[in-house]
């Protein structure tokens, strides 16, 4: 009994030793996470609290909140501290209302005149496969799209009977838009941020519209005030809500990428457009931005550097470890890449990276630039939503006829404030770690109208393509 005793009360002090460390660890992570995040306002309350009173009961929270604090120098060198992004000064220009706004459009050089495909041909043995919204794409189509002319038909999702219908009274109120800063949120992941900073002129002229499916305006109803104006126009605050029924693919991610990528689909009558990720609070003007992105340099299409990745390949291996898709159906995509031609970013290319911080896009709605919008989404239609690896392999298939200006991340995390989604995203195929795992056409891992080139037999040989090594440079994932 005695031996039994001792060692029950062995067990117990060190399992109470054990909860004991880690509820410390847990108070400390708490605190660290408060200082970096919007619950900062506890280390200002508590030097609130002791400026006023002279108590020093919070003192130690205003402590562990400073920087050079012992605690936080011990738990960066254990990783646990959360690195602020860089920001830098964006040198936009002092004033909205003195800023001149080009008169004319930036003529149509390469290609005059776009038209867009939006019936699939019937199939050989004369029956008609489903409509899906990006069109049963064949490789010869998708080849060649990639051949510039004068006058071109291309795929550009929207396919008759795909789905993404809006509402006619939607379709009548951006008819009148010539400015527009575009969001969007699928699947109830975030609510409505208010840009800051909109001056009485960028009121006037853009129109804020955030694209919606109708889970979303449902979960937004419950959680945010909706006005409704005399024509039935849903709005939050300064954004206008527009409602994408019948959404076209099985993914959430995949969704996002038609109001992001085929913005001057959704609203062919923009002139210009911004589009900012669902998750994200405008913090600058929208004419300021068009003005230093656009108009200042000459530029028609602008987007961030990523903070870590050059190359495909490197993005690539992050999104793999971070689960952000199948990694088979990466690797896939990555060996028709390469088999291509695509090679590695490095110095000796004309850009300055050929992966982008996609949450921002800042354009004139060119003819060119249209154009490259519907070959981008083409590829995020037929391969994986990670729209960030398919940039970068357009760019190099116009040989370098798309100029583009790609503006340092710094500036890029100065323009917003990042909020968190409100649940993480999962599906069952970004879990998927074989190909085994998605035999049977009948497979529930198989998104059933996206993706469809990773199930399309490629004409070319892929068995003997190895993929470029990958140095991994950042700790993403």
């Amino acid at each position: 009994m005695k031996i039994i005793w001792r060692r029950g009360f062995l067990r117990l002090v060190l399992v109470g030793g054990i909860l004991w460390m880690f509820l410390i660890l847990t108070v400390l992570l708490f605190h660290v996470w408060s200082c970096q995040s919007s619950l900062a306002f506890l280390s200002d309350l508590s030097s609130v609290m002791v400026s006023d009173n002279g108590s020093t009961l919070f003192a130690p929270c205003a402590a562990m909140c400073n920087r050079g604090s012992r605690v936080l120098i011990m738990l960066d060198t254990m990783g646990l501290v959360p690195k602020p992004p860089h920001r830098c000064l964006i040198p936009v220009a002092d004033d909205p209302d003195k800023i001149v706004i080009p008169k004319r459009r930036t003529p149509s050089e390469v290609v005059e005149q776009l038209t867009y495909i939006t019936e699939d041909v019937v199939g050989n043995n004369g029956s008609s496969p489903p409509p899906v919204f990006g069109g049963h794409q064949s490789w010869l189509q998708r080849d060649e799209s990639f051949e510039l002319k004068s006058s071109m038909k291309v795929h550009c999702g929207f396919m008759r009977g795909g789905g993404a219908e809006m509402a006619p009274k939607d379709i009548r109120y951006a008819k009148n838009c010539r400015f527009v800063v575009a969001s969007g949120i699928f699947d109830g992941y975030d609510t409505p941020h208010q840009p800051s900073d909109v001056s009485p002129r960028s009121q006037k002229l853009f129109c804020f519209l955030m694209v919606v499916d109708e889970i979303s305006i449902n979960f937004i109803k419950k959680n945010v005030t909706v006005r409704e104006d005399k024509d039935g126009g849903q709005w939050v605050g300064i954004w206008r809500l527009i409602v994408l029924k019948n959404p076209p693919y099985d993914e959430p991610r995949r969704n996002g990428k038609v109001p992001k990528i085929l913005t001057h689909r959704l609203f062919p009558e923009a002139q210009y457009s911004i589009w900012i990720d669902g998750k994200m609070e405008l913090m600058v003007d929208p004419l300021l931005i068009l003005e230093r992105y656009l108009w200042r340099g000459k530029h028609t299409f602008a987007i961030a550097q990523h903070k870590h990745h050059r190359s495909i390949y490197e993005e690539a291996d992050a999104n793999k470890r971070r689960k952000r898709y199948a990694r088979p159906l990466i690797d896939l995509h990555m060996k028709i890449y390469h088999h291509e031609g695509m090679e590695p970013w490095s110095p000796m290319k004309n850009t300055i990276s050929d992966v982008p911080e996609g949450a921002i896009i800042i354009r004139e709605h060119t003819a060119l630039n249209d154009l490259f919008s519907c070959l981008w989404f083409n590829e995020v239609n037929l391969f994986t939503p990670r729209d960030q690896l398919s940039f970068g392999y357009v760019v190099y298939r116009l040989g370098g006829v798309f100029k583009f200006f790609m503006f340092p991340n710094c500036e890029y995390n100065s323009l917003f404030v990042l909020h968190p989604h409100t649940r993480e995203h999962s599906s069952k195929v970004e879990w998927v770690k074989s190909l085994d795992e998605f035999k049977g056409n009948n497979s529930d891992l198989k998104e059933s109208r996206g993706g469809l080139g990773l199930w399309t037999p490629y004409p070319g040989n892929l068995s003997s393509v190895v993929l470029p090594a990958v140095s991994r440079t950042s700790k993403a994932g």
